[in-house]
């Protein structure tokens, strides 16, 4: 079972939240500063901390968010007075507790043994494309104290994963097709950890990629080496960055599949273009979510949740489009009667 629920308390941005997820698609969206990339986070650090059996969610946190010092106090939101986070990640009845103060250097973390027993596969896709960094980069990060979060040193583990034997399902190689089509090509990995896409050119490195065919490559990638396979969960902040809109519904076709086939996904976006696209290719029987994060008249974030795009309420992104339309409407109209 993929995540159901999380719970927030006076972490970082936030002073409460509860938000159910779609087993499906869960699409975030809200103004700058309303937590979005902060709940992939926790999810992600909630599921990668023991993927490989036990370890200390703290450990995780403080990993992918990198708190000055190292502290995991620092991620408690500020406000006067002692107080302490508490996060509740559930999937189901299985559920994994933590919680700490302003002053803690380490959290108290309770789960039930399932959460250890049936770990969830998760990939983070951070904003900065990472592959054409790659040689070196992992070494790097595991013998220097270099200030990068572990999402990025995380990405190019999942990315280098041998691919997986014999051949590829029908879900599967639907999707290598379709996105063998756009990247014009296929990835392979060299043993200096290097990413090339090898077409009718030759063998051409990433670094000489536009960065949009990087992402729709390390997509192919992640299909190809089977990390995205059902029951795993795929975090992706902002997949419009560097993208030509013309590939968003290709993003979007792909995204749905994963999900009909059992991958659960969050995902957080600016784009309009991004939620229509998930409008109008959606079907009935897709299960997606749209969660809308914004200030209360308080000041406090909160969230409403529909599975309809008409109904996402406040939606930031609709109203700067619509008010764009409209002044180009009245621009319009004044030329004509000019």
């Amino acid at each position: 079972m993929g995540l159901t629920r999380l719970q927030l308390e006076r972490f970082t941005v936030f002073s409460k939240l509860d938000l159910e997820f779609s087993p499906g698609i869960n699409v975030l969206v809200g103004a700058n500063g309303t937590g979005k990339t902060h709940i992939m986070k926790v999810c992600y650090a909630a599921c990668d901390a023991y993927r490989n059996g036990e370890s200390r969610f703290a450990d995780k946190l403080i990993g992918v968010f990198l708190p000055s010092g190292r502290s995991v106090g620092r991620l408690v939101k500020r406000k006067r007075g002692r107080s302490k986070s508490v996060i509740r990640v559930f999937r189901g009845p299985v559920r994994l507790h933590s919680s700490f103060s302003r002053q803690a250097t380490s959290a108290k973390t309770t789960r039930n043994k399932q959460w250890l027993e049936e770990p969830i596969g998760s990939v983070y896709i951070p904003v900065k494309e990472m592959l054409a960094n790659a040689p070196g980069f992992r070494s790097l990060f595991e013998t220097r104290a270099v200030h990068f979060e572990e999402i990025y040193k995380d990405i190019l583990d999942r990315a280098s994963v041998p691919p997986l034997r014999g051949r590829p399902d029908p879900d599967r190689r639907r999707l290598l097709t379709i996105l063998q089509k756009e990247i014009r090509g296929r990835v392979i990995v060299s043993n200096s950890e290097e990413f090339f896409l090898r077409n009718k050119q030759g063998n051409i490195e990433f670094s000489l990629l536009a960065e949009g065919i990087r992402k729709l490559a390390l997509l192919w990638l992640l299909v190809q080496n089977g990390t995205l396979q059902p029951g795993s969960l795929l975090l992706w902040d902002e997949p419009e960055t560097n993208l030509n809109p013309k590939l968003f519904g290709t993003v979007i076709d792909i995204l749905l599949e994963l999900q009909r086939s059992g991958v659960q996904i969050v995902l957080a976006t600016h784009d309009y273009v991004i939620l229509k696209e998930f409008d109008l290719r959606m079907t009935d029987d897709d299960k997606v979510a749209f969660h809308s994060l914004y200030r209360d008249a308080d000041g406090e974030i909160a969230c409403r949740t529909t599975h309809n795009y008409r109904y996402i309420d406040p939606n930031s992104i609709r109203e700067t489009f619509d008010d764009l339309y409209d002044r180009e409407i009245a621009r319009g109209m004044k030329d004509k009667y000019q």
